[in-house]
């Protein structure tokens, strides 16, 4: 008799497919688990922040951020476990250290990178999206609160908000770096789209309003640099936190 037709050769067959049952089973129920565990603390966040007087919630963040997170969400349920996963992370930043009238670089770059993965899900997959990060965790500013919460906010929302997303061609860079001398500093690079041309030639306050925002805060420790090359915008905004350390210690000292 040949070892095919034999039972043992369906038995092997039947233990093998048992095996492979069980794994994708055992397989199934982690990943229930991890989603449960994902929409428990997504709730617990929500019910902390639904707590919160929104006026003073509203005077540190962008009318339409969470309007725009939560249209994302909606949008893209396949995404929904790894969008509420980097969404958890933002409402941790904006309801604890947000609160917070400084924050360090490290929470800063956490908190942009988590809202950059969320805005990507607006976009094609196959879309260019660049976010390189140049910063020594060792750096003495590192994780020193210096800097206002939501500092990049503005940024990430207007590259997405006004980047051309449909040329072959097109993209949106991130890039932030602190340097040896105590310099943060953060571009954005997009290619422009012709409702940002049109928006640029007819207005243009929000920029204006985000400068005087910045001149505010950090008032000579900061510089704003802002050009159109080739159709590409650049944001190149520098903060001088050796500068910005001297402030704080004169102001509470």
């Amino acid at each position: 008799m040949s070892f095919f037709a034999s039972p043992y050769f369906y038995g092997i067959i039947i233990v093998i497919m048992l095996i492979i049952i069980g794994m994708l089973l055992k397989q199934s129920r982690f990943q229930k688990n991890r989603l449960q565990h994902v929409e428990q603390h997504f709730a617990q966040l929500e019910k902390r922040f639904d707590g919160m007087h929104l006026k003073s919630l509203e005077s540190k963040l962008h009318p339409h951020l969470f309007k725009n997170i939560l249209n994302s969400v909606q949008s893209h349920a396949y995404q929904t476990y790894y969008t509420l996963d980097k969404l958890a992370n933002v409402l941790d930043y904006i309801l604890y250290e947000g609160r917070d009238d400084y924050v360090s670089i490290k929470s800063e770059i956490d908190f942009s990178r988590s809202l950059i993965d969320i805005n990507k899900i607006k976009v094609s997959p196959l879309f260019d999206i660049r976010v390189k990060t140049k910063v020594a965790t060792s750096h003495e500013y590192y994780e020193q609160k210096l800097i206002s919460p939501m500092l990049c906010l503005d940024f990430i929302e207007n590259a997405f908000k006004h980047a051309d997303l449909q040329s072959a061609e097109a993209y949106i860079s991130f890039y932030f770096e602190l340097s040896d001398n105590g310099l943060f500093h953060f571009t954005v690079s997009n290619t422009a789209s012709e409702h940002w041309q049109l928006t640029k030639q007819n207005g243009g306050m929000g920029i204006e309003a985000f400068e005087h925002r910045l001149r505010i805060l950090y008032k000579n420790c900061f510089k704003l640099e802002r050009f159109t090359e080739n159709n590409i915008f650049t944001a190149h905004l520098t903060l001088d936190l050796r500068e910005l350390e001297r402030t704080k210690m004169h102001i509470t000292g």
